[in-house]
């Protein structure tokens, strides 16, 4: 069956979407620009499993939750920049479980934890330090997507260049490019 896409065109061999052509070195920028942001540098990215221990006591000090609870609670007490996943948080629930810390009860279908005696010794010592989300509410984490928004705006204004614009233009939106390089590490270069 023939290609939907006429040769030379997108998919073509020696077109804009071939193999080595122009589009194929922009899409692998852009991926790779998009993929340096995954890695959150510029701000805490990960929590450590302790911090996921501290925060599900100290909500747990506060009153009996569910799992889908305690994920949502910190989401919102960190200001939407640390979610953990479920897969870190059941696996500490029934950590906790085990240690005695806590007891899960069913209700509407649900298991509900709340902390034991010794629970609540531990979330003493617990409360004596800042909440695990404190270190995500309390810093300005809009560089953590603005800077990848605009990245990748940038870089789509580069592929629409390169798949429309003469050789002229191409040319000048390589001058543009290299001069932003340019001035980005001079950004970081200031005292």
């Amino acid at each position: 069956m023939n290609s939907s896409f006429p040769t030379g065109a997108f998919g073509g061999a020696s077109g804009f979407g071939g193999p080595g052509g122009p589009a194929a070195a922009i899409f692998d920028a852009m991926d790779q620009f998009r993929k340096s942001f995954e890695q959150r540098t510029g701000g805490p990215s990960r929590m450590a499993r302790g911090d996921v221990r501290a925060a599900v006591i100290t909500l747990l000090a506060e009153e009996p939750m569910h799992g889908y609870q305690i994920i949502n609670e910190i989401a919102e007490r960190s200001g939407g920049s640390w979610k953990p996943s479920a897969g870190s948080v059941y696996p500490t629930l029934q950590l906790l479980a085990d240690e005695g810390l806590i007891t899960a009860e069913e209700q509407n279908g649900r298991k509900t934890y709340s902390l034991t005696g010794a629970g609540r010794e531990e979330a003493e010592i617990v409360a004596d330090k800042p909440a695990p989300w404190e270190a995500f509410s309390s810093h300005d984490h809009s560089n953590l997507t603005a800077l990848p928004k605009a990245g990748m705006d940038l870089a789509g204004a580069a592929a629409q260049v390169a798949r429309t614009g003469t050789p002229e233009q191409v040319h000048e939106a390589v001058t543009v490019l290299d001069e932003a390089r340019r001035r980005l590490y001079a950004i970081l270069a200031q005292d």
